[in-house]
């Protein structure tokens, strides 16, 4: 595992890129944290790798929004608000994986669903100072492990 000391909404972003650069169609990134801890700002940054910053929208009521940049799917979910993982599976949600980066926001409701390798981010905020978050990345399954080695050392920490 690795930890990510993010003391800006600005680094958080940053650290998006740096995934969004590595990422293709096939590559799940679950991110986890309670409200207000940054996933949602991570998930501005890798949008914005892509040029689709101005249109970004939270998915909480709709459960997905779908982005496309060139032959680039990125399904950005909120699953939040599903009342069981038999929601997930009625929208077709697993059907999403294979077909671009999914960004899964509370992706530890849907465990049992996700496929034997994605990358996981846990944000916590920091009690003493607001803008900091602490950022901890890491792997589950082997296929990942090499890229977030990769994106942590391109951090410059």
């Amino acid at each position: 595992m690795y930890t990510f000391i993010s003391n800006s909404e600005g680094e958080t972003k940053k650290l998006a890129t740096l995934f969004a650069n590595e990422l293709n169609n096939g590559d799940i990134i679950v991110l986890s944290g309670e409200l207000g801890s940054g996933k949602t700002k991570f998930t501005e940054g890798f949008l914005s790798y892509f040029g689709l910053e101005e249109e970004i929208s939270s998915p909480t009521f709709t459960i997905v929004n779908e982005y496309q940049k060139n032959d680039i799917n990125i399904y950005h979910f909120d699953v939040y608000r599903l009342a069981s993982i038999d929601e997930f599976y009625a929208i077709g949600g697993e059907q999403y994986f294979d077909n671009g980066i999914c960004i899964i926001e509370w992706g530890e409701i849907i465990k049992e669903a996700l496929p034997s390798n994605y990358i996981h981010l846990s944000f916590e905020r920091d009690l003493i100072n607001e803008e900091k978050r602490i950022i901890n990345i890491k792997t589950v399954g082997d296929k990942y492990n090499n890229l977030i080695k990769k994106v942590y050392e391109r951090t410059g920490i």
